[in-house]
């Protein structure tokens, strides 16, 4: 199994032979992390296998080894708020009630959407189901967040091709595996042209009692792989994941191919053995596949092991050990379990018609060891496999904005609103959710629409029921802006933070817990990564400001092609319960005659605002999230939610109060009539910029009275639900006018 390019990395010397040997083998390795290797074997006394060499490559890969984030991360958001996390492993835990958890993940599947986009975008959904399977949860909700390009470049698939297929692809697999689609959102800029980001989360329910884990800390624990079969597609998938996309060089048989069909059972029969104890351990074979996830299993466990791959069930007959072992292919599973509870797992896979095999098992000791056909293909230490070198790379911190020009007042804002209302950024999405089956399994209390059937409007968080001899509330949502990343990366990120427990707090649900897809380009790149430090810096302030957990994650560098790269951003996952689900709320308004109230305050800091684009305007100040504020305000609405004070809410957010309060006209058809003289600013100010930690209220008008001595300074009256207009006041000058159907005209068809 030795080839003439693994012995040069013993018997040449240059940095260029070691980097030819890294090139031609698809390792992605730099000269020093070849070097290492060399170095390695040289005191082995021997040559390495082309094994061991894709092995290592798999576990150095920028995407499964974070080594030029894990020292970021270190500092800035492990160990935040600990004491209200359960479990950590390939999902997070987070408590839901004395019997039960919630695990959840959010991560990417960029670089695969961009090469093809149907595939990756459905493999992703079929990743993340196992990253939540794998802690013993039982899926119950799907999430996705979708940045596109607009721009057609030379050499790149056309926007419009990459956007249908990844929309094709997370509707097919989401539907056909039986898991509803909830919750999410759609972005578009220019700067997403070629590089289209793919964000798929996963939120799932699991007994306290049966939490699984990723560790094998006992020796003879028996190894079995359950699922698919293995092939050679995904086969160098995080190589391709850690390196930019390269104009005509993608490869698209790095690419999984999913297969929801063989996913929908497999989730069954892992559960069923959950239940009935048999499962030590387990985890989920996605990158990097049996090479990860046998190495960190053991790693974790401090344990050795051995492998014989030739007990592997394969989708092709004359498979390399190499591509066996390194094979991304998907809805496979790696089970752990004791070996008196060998057959009867094997028997409940049969039952479910699963393919499963034992494959291996644990060792005492530190070497994992793998054979093919008797011979022994792989002899190494699991550290040394495991564990690469990590990296501080330069970072060049970006200056922050001390100024911002302040545009001409316009005398036409009817139009302004009109024309954000119709902006692809915040018009409806129906065309892609739709598509979406978002009531499969019966339990979704709240969906991505509210309000008269027919007519419906966008929701800020959706909420499922896990349990039906319960009231308990899951609520699901998400925090991003590129916009304001892109501008102000620290700002991006605590806005991030903000935007997500102000949209639970909207349904009436506390935050539990946030996971974080971070999305970026070139580590390499000294201002990508002082750009990542920044982000960092703000979701650890926001998140630690709020006691609130980040309890997993991923990181998604490389996303950039030739000149053209990403702004630095997070998009977040968050999670939050609701006690009783007959109290959740949604935007629409629910009654004529009832108070409006503002409660937060408008800015005059336009930076990265839907105003401030429109008006062509770059730069500028972003409004900054004042956590302390967040976490008043938040507790204020929820008590004000809890004691039925507040008929519908809906948060501030892109097009600032001038959108939100069309949003809830278009759920109800029930207009309103405010005015927004006494705040003091600018109208455009006050009905365009995007301020933080705040949310529209229709407070029903037998509580308004307790409402006021209850929110205090907060909150400031604008006005009434009625009839079935908007009309904006300035004192009295009409500012904006427009009728509910054509705010409802412009929402529904700007995308047509």
């Amino acid at each position: 199994m030795k080839s003439e390019m693994a012995r040069k990395i013993i018997l040449g010397d240059s940095e260029a032979n070691l980097l030819r040997v890294s090139r031609d083998m698809h390792l992605g390795l730099s000269s020093g992390e070849m070097q290492r290797v060399k170095n390695y074997f040289k005191n082995e006394g021997r040559e390495p296998t082309d094994v061991e060499l894709q092995a290592i490559a798999q576990a150095w890969s920028e995407h499964c080894s974070y080594k030029s984030s894990k020292i970021h991360l270190k500092k800035y958001i492990f160990g935040i708020a600990e004491d209200k996390v359960l479990s950590k492993g390939d999902a997070g835990l987070v408590p839901l009630d004395d019997d039960s958890a919630v695990a959840f993940k959010i991560e990417s599947h960029n670089h695969p959407s961009a090469i093809e986009p149907y595939g990756g975008a459905a493999t992703g959904v079929g990743g993340i189901l196992r990253d939540v399977l794998s802690m013993g949860a039982q899926p119950i909700a799907v999430t996705d967040v979708l940045f596109f390009g607009t721009k057609r470049l030379k050499g790149f698939p056309d926007p419009k091709f990459i956007e249908n297929g990844v929309i094709a692809g997370i509707r097919d697999y989401g539907n056909r595996v039986g898991i509803p689609t909830v919750s999410g959102g759609i972005f578009y800029s220019d700067f997403f042209s070629p590089n289209v980001l793919v964000n798929v989360g996963c939120v799932g329910i699991v007994n306290r009692g049966k939490i699984l884990q990723s560790a094998i800390k006992e020796a003879g624990i028996k190894l079995i792989i359950a699922g698919g079969k293995t092939g050679r597609d995904g086969i160098h998938g995080v190589n391709m994941a850690s390196a930019t996309i390269e104009r005509g060089k993608e490869d698209i048989s790095t690419v999984q191919l999913g297969s929801p069909i063989t996913k929908e059972p497999l989730i069954h029969a892992i559960l069923e053995a959950n239940e009935r104890g048999l499962i030590y351990a387990l985890k989920d074979l996605g990158g990097g596949g049996l090479s990860s996830v046998v190495a960190e299993m053991l790693e974790a466990g401090g344990m050795g092991g051995k492998i014989w791959l030739d007990r592997v069930p394969l989708k092709e007959k004359d498979m390399l050990p190499w591509e066996i072992w390194i094979s991304e292919s998907q809805e496979r599973m790696l089970i752990a379990s004791r070996e008196e509870n060998v057959e009867e797992i094997l028997g409940i896979m049969d039952d479910w018609d699963i393919i499963s095999n034992v494959i291996g098992e644990s060792e005492k000791g530190n070497r994992l060891e793998i054979y093919f056909n008797g011979e022994k293909v792989l002899d190494v230490e699991v550290e040394f496999l495991t564990v690469p070198e990590m990296y501080d790379r330069k970072a060049v911190i970006p200056a922050r904005k001390a100024t911002s020009e302040i545009p001409k007042l316009s005398r036409d804002l009817t139009g302004y609103l009109s024309k954000m209302l119709s902006d692809r950024n915040v018009r409806t999405k129906e065309f892609a959710v739709r598509q979406f089956d978002h009531t499969v399994r019966g339990a979704t209390v709240i969906g991505p629409f509210t309000g008269i059937i027919g007519r419906e409007g966008p929701s800020d968080s959706s909420v499922i029921r896990p349990y039906w001899d319960k009231d308990l509330g899951v609520a699901i949502t998400h925090g991003s802006n590129p916009f304001h990343s892109q501008t102000d990366p620290y700002a991006g990120a605590l806005n991030a933070v903000d935007e997500a427990v102000r949209n639970l707090a909207s349904v009436g649900a506390e935050t539990l817990g946030f996971s974080d897809c971070l999305n970026a380009g070139d580590p390499g790149n000294p201002d990508v990564m002082g750009e990542f430090t920044e982000m960092l810096r703000g979701l650890g302030d926001g998140a630690s400001s709020v006691h609130i957990p980040f309890v997993s994650g991923n990181v998604s560098f490389y996303n950039e092609s030739g000149k053209r790269r990403i702004p630095t951003f997070p998009t977040i996952l968050a999670v939050g319960k609701i006690e009783d689900i007959n109290k959740a709320k949604t935007p629409d308004f629910k009654q004529e005659g009832n108070p409006i109230y503002l409660l937060g305050f408008p800015t005059t800091d336009l930076g990265g605002s839907l105003y401030y684009r429109l008006l062509r305007k770059k730069g500028g100040i972003v409004p900054l999230s004042n956590p302390k504020v967040l976490l008043n305000r938040a507790s204020k609405l929820l008590n004000a939610i809890d004691k039925n004070m507040v008929a519908s809410v809906h948060d501030v957010s892109d097009g600032g109060m001038a959108v939100t309060i069309s949003e809830m006209i278009i759920g109800s058809d029930i207009g309103a009539e405010i005015d927004i003289s006494s705040i003091g600013l600018r109208p455009d100010f006050v009905l365009f910029s995007e301020p933080q930690s705040s949310w529209v209220l229709e407070v029903s008008k037998e509580m308004e009275e307790e409402f006021v001595k209850f929110a205090g300074e907060d909150a400031i009256k604008l006005g009434f639900t009625s009839g079935t207009q908007l009309t904006v006041l300035n004192g009295e000058k009409r500012v904006i006018s427009m009728d509910s159907g054509e705010i409802t005209k412009r929402w529904k068809e700007g995308y047509w």
